[in-house]
């Protein structure tokens, strides 16, 4: 009975256009929209920022040295005009107004500074609203410093290694798969949980206040069926939804960095799909359906509270917030999954989630973050029947 009357939900959910783009719709394109537009976005204002002609103020005296060597520079470190300033302050002016790009000051004895083998002073100045200004300003700087570097070991005859007593090797023991897991796999969970909660969200409401408004849910009430059974067959379509609303999302993210142009890394992606094997997503569905019946559970009491969809859309709504924040915590450095963390619910996923990329996860700890959520999952499908057990709350 609980499966026909799963079955007959399913089918007038998968009819409500608006449940189906949340649902499939949303989580699948998202990401290679948003990847692709912010991607191609930051690499052609990269690539502006590179190119681009600007012009440098330059404030220093008569000899000119650093007009002389920023004019010596090749183009490909960008096209460059140069302007001679009297003053600083007239050139941070015009560099506020961005008449010119950069500006230099040479100090008056640069050139002592020089002869007597000690260093000699350049400020630079630019506008960090400015992107890749910096970036040109220590690039056409460090080939200048090197330069210098040269002509005074010649001068002092002695050779570069002479001068590097210590030579350090770093070595990353993290695999890539760590790396990934540690550095973004805070960022998966965090999508799953967001996805889960919205796919939740229209089939609960349809499903019960929905029902309510249109006055069918009192047809179903009269059938020879326990209120029990009518609850679990309801609430298997929105833990479904919600499974379905996460998976699509995760897809989605898969298909764009497959298809997204740039990423030439083939260590990268076999790396990513080492990641997406048929053993983490079956533990990952071992994680995430506790975690959707508990969401299901939480939403259910309040679309079966409502009196009109408004109302409990209203409700829920914010509530996502409430919910979302905790799967924040996987994005902060240095949380990492142990006794107390697996105790909090959402952030236990989060980070569970996150050490099962890495490979590196603690199968006590999971157990007791599956624990505590199938506890709470209980505990919210219980709350949700006694609730829809109540004769004043499902009929208006």
């Amino acid at each position: 009975m609980i499966f026909t009357i799963f079955k007959k939900e399913l089918k007038e959910t998968l009819r409500d256009r608006r449940t189906l783009m949340m649902m499939l719709v949303i989580p699948i394109l998202i990401f290679p929209i948003i990847i692709n537009i912010t991607t191609s976005v930051s690499s052609s204002f990269q690539e502006d920022a590179a190119t681009k002609k600007i012009k440098i103020g330059i404030v220093e005296n008569k000899d000119g040295f650093l007009a002389k060597e920023l004019s010596k520079l090749p183009e490909d470190l960008g096209k460059k005009e140069l302007v001679s300033y009297s003053d600083t302050s007239t050139l941070i002016k015009d560099l506020k107004k961005d008449k010119i790009q950069l500006g230099a000051y040479v100090s008056a004895n640069f050139q002592m500074h020089l002869d007597s083998m000690i260093p000699a002073p350049v400020v630079l100045f630019f506008n960090a609203t400015d992107l890749g200004m910096q970036e040109r300003a220590q690039g056409y700087m460090s080939v200048v410093e090197q330069k210098k570097q040269v002509e005074r070991f010649k001068k002092l005859n002695i050779s570069k290694e002479k001068t590097q007593p210590i030579v350090s090797e770093y070595r990353n023991i993290a695999s890539d798969k760590e790396m990934i897991g540690k550095l973004a796999g805070g960022f998966l969970p965090y999508i799953f949980i967001a996805f889960c909660f919205m796919g939740c969200m229209y089939p609960a409401i349809d499903l019960f206040t929905g029902e309510k408004e249109r006055g069918t849910i009192e047809t179903l009430l009269t059938t020879p069926v326990a209120r029990w059974q009518i609850l679990f067959g309801k609430m298997g379509v929105v833990v479904l939804s919600g499974l379905l609303a996460a998976s699509a999302a995760l897809f989605g993210l898969f298909m764009s960095m497959e298809t997204l142009n740039g990423i030439d890394n083939a260590e990268l992606m076999a790396v990513v799909h080492s990641i997406l094997s048929p053993s983490f997503i079956f533990l990952l569905y071992c994680l995430l359906i506790p975690l959707t019946v508990f969401f299901a559970g939480v939403m259910i009491p309040i679309a079966v509270y409502a009196k009109t969809f408004k109302e409990a859309q209203s409700i829920i709504t914010p509530l996502n917030i409430v919910m979302v924040i905790p799967a924040m915590v996987g994005l902060f450095p240095g949380v990492e999954l142990n006794g107390l963390t697996a105790c909090i619910p959402v952030v236990n996923i989060v980070l569970s989630t996150k050490e099962l990329i890495a490979g590196t996860l603690d199968p006590l700890l999971v157990a007791l973050s599956f624990i505590v959520m199938t506890i709470l999952a209980i505990l919210a499908v219980f709350i949700s029947y006694r609730r829809f057990d109540k004769e004043s709350n499902v009929v208006l």
